[in-house]
């Protein structure tokens, strides 16, 4: 069976984009690989072994064009209220808060938040599936 052990983006900034992730969600940098011509960053937090691998191509002077084909990253937190303030008063500026609903019964609560290079991060509450 397969293992699920991280995704990665290709960013432009690496302390920008270091910082965000640190600042957002609690990931810290667990391993930097520096190449020649490119870096790769793994960053984690200890609520799982899952990684954000962000890869900087140290010739790039543009930003990535993202695409039609990206959707999101999601993470879940316990408290979606309490996030969203928190990264409100940080200044990254999350998206509103969304009750999704299916039939009548709210299925997710969240609310997206895009990193330095557009890149939309879902942010849920923890429940039913979403844990």
């Amino acid at each position: 069976m397969a293992k699920t052990i991280h995704s990665m983006i290709r960013v432009l900034d690496e302390l920008q984009s270091v910082e965000f992730y640190r600042q957002a969600f609690g990931l810290t940098v667990a391993d930097r690989i520096d190449f020649e011509t490119f870096t790769l960053l793994y960053l984690s937090n200890p609520e799982t072994t899952f990684e954000l691998e962000l890869t900087v191509n140290k010739d790039r002077a543009e930003p990535y064009a993202l695409g039609d084909g990206y959707g999101h990253l999601a993470v879940s937190v316990e408290d979606i209220d309490a996030e969203h303030q928190r990264l409100t008063s940080l200044g990254l500026a999350p998206g509103k808060l969304v009750d999704f609903k299916h039939d009548g019964k709210t299925l997710a609560r969240f609310f997206f938040i895009s990193d330095p290079d557009g890149y939309k991060i879902e942010v849920l509450q923890r429940a039913g599936r979403y844990l």
